[in-house]
């Protein structure tokens, strides 16, 4: 991958990189070194690591956590300075169950070696997650009438 936006190169890598992300499984986690940098930084709402091990081992902990995990890039933006990948990401919380839409964005950058060596997760874990918890919904939906601006 390359934050140069023009170059066969760089997208044939990024479509590279994004057939990985969208067919990540249990099998394909241990490839997570190919796409990123020994030292890369990861950081989402729940996790804040450096190294591509401990990156591959919290995609390694999403296959024990959730059924039936994935991720559809919806969108992509490019420029010297990086990518932003828009993203749906389905699972369910067990077997049978239904399945729950994230809606987020990454944003990524890369080194020379066309290895991503910043990986940025942005979602709203109050809209896109602890709001469709039982208990703890009704608190943020409360929370977020109780916050939001009027609308005159």
């Amino acid at each position: 991958m390359s934050a140069i936006p023009n170059g066969a190169r760089d997208t044939d890598d990024l479509d590279h990189l994004v057939d990985w992300f969208e067919t990540l499984s249990p099998d394909t986690v241990a490839r997570t070194r190919e796409f990123y940098a020994s030292d890369a930084f990861f950081k989402d709402p729940f996790n804040e690591v450096t190294g591509a091990k401990h990156i591959e081992q919290i995609y390694a902990h999403m296959f024990r956590q959730v059924a039936n995990p994935g991720f559809r890039v919806r969108e992509r933006i490019r420029d010297a300075n990086g990518t932003v990948l828009i993203w749906e990401f389905r699972f369910s919380v067990k077997p049978g169950a239904p399945v729950t839409i994230v809606r987020g964005a990454s944003h990524l950058r890369f080194n020379a070696a066309h290895q991503i060596t910043w990986h940025r997760d942005y979602w709203d874990t109050g809209e896109e997650l602890y709001g469709r918890m039982p208990g703890l919904g009704i608190l943020m939906r409360w929370l977020r009438r109780r916050l939001q601006a009027p609308q005159n």
